[in-house]
Order: structure tokens, then sequence, then C-alpha cells
């Protein structure tokens, strides 16, 4: 098993990462009759792929010996009403540094390839873009 979910009541979960013991907990969004006092179900979805593409991009500059502390992904989820579900997910990448054209290439080809973005269904629009320190 991968990790163990638990309903506390309320429209909260607690998620359990079984081989670490790590935790967090859903809500559901005050749009669905929750609280919105933490990630709801979908957040964690579309949070998601910035976990992904920061971490496969890590990966990535690691066999490069290139440096990715201080790298962010600001996610937007945008949700359609019928049959509730996200329809689009923004993903903008800043980068603490400028890199040449060569290793830009290769990380935005990286990022946009990453295992969630594989792994999510195909009608959900995907806008990823990228911002370079100078």
């Amino acid at each position: 098993m991968t990790s163990k979910v638990e309903y506390l009541g309320d429209l909260r979960t607690q998620n359990t990462h079984l081989s670490s013991g790590d935790s967090y907990r859903t809500d559901a969004p005050t749009d669905n009759h929750g609280k919105g006092e933490a990630f709801s179900p979908t957040d964690t979805v579309a949070t998601a792929l910035g976990n992904c593409i920061l971490t496969t991009l890590g990966i990535k500059l690691g066999a490069e010996d290139l440096q990715l502390v201080g790298a962010t992904v600001d996610i937007t989820k945008t949700m359609a009403a019928h049959p509730r579900r996200i329809s689009k997910i923004d993903a903008l990448v800043h980068f603490p540094k400028d890199y040449d054209q060569k290793t830009k290439r290769i990380l935005e080809h990286t990022a946009r390839h990453c295992p969630v973005i594989n792994s999510l269904h195909p009608d959900i629009e995907l806008n990823i873009s990228f911002t370079y320190k100078n």
C-alpha cells in the first residue's frame, strides 16, 4: 500500500503516507459544502503537477550538475460544473536563475513530460509557462 485515507467527518480526510508516516488533511472547498480550511482533493491533484514538475526537474538538473533550489511553481486550478471536475490547470514555473537556450529547452521539455502530466485526463487544459531570473 502507498497511503491510507481516513474520513474525519465534516467533509475532511486525514491522509498518511505509509512508508514515511508523513500526513496531511483535506477539506471540501467552500463552494462545495466545505470550510476550505485545507487543500481540497482537487487542489491536491493540481498541486501534484507542481510537485512533479519540480521533482522531475531536480532529477534532471542533478544529472546535469545544475542547481534548482529556490525554484517555485504557481498553480491555478479551474473547475467545471457539469460534471464537477478540474477543467484547467495553469502552472507558472519560476527558475531562480537564467540558463542558456539549450538548457532552457531541456528544462522545459522535462517539465512538460513529468509523470503527473502523463497521468492527467486529456480533457484537462494544461498551460505551463516559465520565467527565468536574470
